[in-house]
């Protein structure tokens, strides 16, 4: 759990529902990985991915393999 990133490198993640307010956020960190939190939520941190593993996962979901 990361809770050392900068603010102003968070993007709300393309597939957040523009509805609810709660919205996934993404970022690049300095170490090469992907950083993934909760935009109402930050103070709790962001768990961080390699780049190939987080693309894994993002098609993944894409194809319905999760249901």
């Amino acid at each position: 759990m990361r809770h050392d990133l900068p603010v102003h490198r968070w993007r709300k993640a393309s597939h957040s529902g523009a509805q609810s307010g709660d919205c996934l956020e993404v970022q690049e960190t300095e170490d090469g990985l992907v950083a993934v939190g909760h935009s109402k939520a930050r103070e709790l941190g962001a768990f961080t991915f390699p780049h190939g593993t987080w693309h894994t996962f993002v098609e993944s979901v894409k194809d319905g393999e999760f249901g």
